[in-house]
């Protein structure tokens, strides 16, 4: 700028690489940043709305209840609330209903998930090799339980149970076996309802498995062909490993939802023989329809605090070793 300008001005010259004459481009991304920030929260609002209302407000409500004797002898009537603090929680330590419904629910839990797990991959990899025709048909057939109504179920699995003339009894006693009285005894039971839940939940396992094998690279198992492995080999170095993520999904879906194991002893043995089949979520129920409605608030939240440990302990004994 020449001194001529100066004179008329009478302010220095802004130099053409400084700040005041760039574009005020970082302030119009801000802003682009801001809009679309205020334009998620907008959308999101419904469903935090939703969600805050529907879940987080009775959860709350739920805990709050748990530390309260809150309880009603009829549904015409007002509850009645009155403080308990922990006395809900001392109360299952002597419950002893409680702790047999937690043997049968870890027992349950035991069997039943290892077995849908083993079963459910069997079923995949016949599928997923091509050693079964009709793989559709397979496929749905497997699967069809799963979906399938839990009183039509019920329906099937106690003609199939029946002492007298029940289908499995009937083909014990083609080998010489008298087969016992399933749901009536204290031993039997709880099988009984695994067998069932197996049956029900391995279709659901076997689509899992069957789409994390499809995602293994199939030059893996032509190479491992040509170092002369095993197909037992290739199952063990291969396959496992590589299922490990679906794997742990499994495992962790399945104990989860054989903790709370409820529609089983309710449609077919309403927690008996002798509470033999009574599981955690069954005893709330029971605790429910009594109108004992803080304490089982209380064992709601003993079941969550088993569900959230257990499943801490299976990420960290199934996670992908760095």
């Amino acid at each position: 700028m020449t001194s001529t300008t100066l004179a008329r001005t009478g302010e220095p010259a802004t130099p053409p690489n400084s700040p005041k004459s760039r574009p005020a481009g970082g302030r119009v991304r801000a802003t682009a940043r801001t809009r679309r920030a205020w334009a998620g929260w907008t959308f999101s609002l419904p469903f935090l709305v939703l969600y805050a209302v529907f879940e987080l407000v009775p959860v709350i409500a739920s805990i709050a209840i748990s530390f309260t004797d809150m309880r009603s002898t009829d549904l015409r009537d007002p509850l009645a609330v009155d403080p308990a603090g922990l006395d809900n929680y001392s109360r299952l330590l002597s419950d002893e209903v409680f702790w047999k419904a937690i043997g049968n629910t870890f027992y349950f839990t035991a069997v039943s998930v290892p077995l849908t797990l083993v079963l459910g991959l069997a079923l995949a990899v016949a599928l997923n090799s091509g050693i079964a025709r009709f793989k559709t048909f397979f496929r749905v057939g497997y699967y069809l339980p799963v979906v399938s109504s839990i009183i039509a179920v019920a329906v099937v699995w106690n003609y199939l149970l029946k002492d007298d003339m029940g289908l499995i009894n009937t083909a014990l006693g083609w080998v010489g076996i008298d087969g016992p009285d399933w749901l009536n005894s204290t031993t039997w039971a709880i099988p009984a309802l695994i067998g069932m839940a197996v049956w029900r939940h391995m279709g659901f396992a076997m689509v899992i498995f069957l789409a994390g094998l499809q995602g293994v690279p199939k030059e893996m198992y032509e190479a491992a062909t040509l170092d002369g492995t095993t197909k037992w080999q290739a199952f063990r170095y291969i396959t496992l490993p590589m299922l490990r993520p679906t794997m742990l999904f499994m495992v962790v879906i399945s104990m989860i939802g054989n903790l709370q194991f409820f529609e089983e002893p309710f449609v077919m043995t309403q927690g008996e023989p002798l509470d033999s089949t009574t599981s955690i979520a069954y005893q709330i129920y029971e605790a429910f329809g009594t109108g004992q409605y803080g304490y089982a608030a209380a064992m709601s939240y003993v079941l969550f605090i088993l569900i959230a440990g257990l499943t801490l302990i299976q990420f960290r004994l199934l996670r992908e070793k760095p």
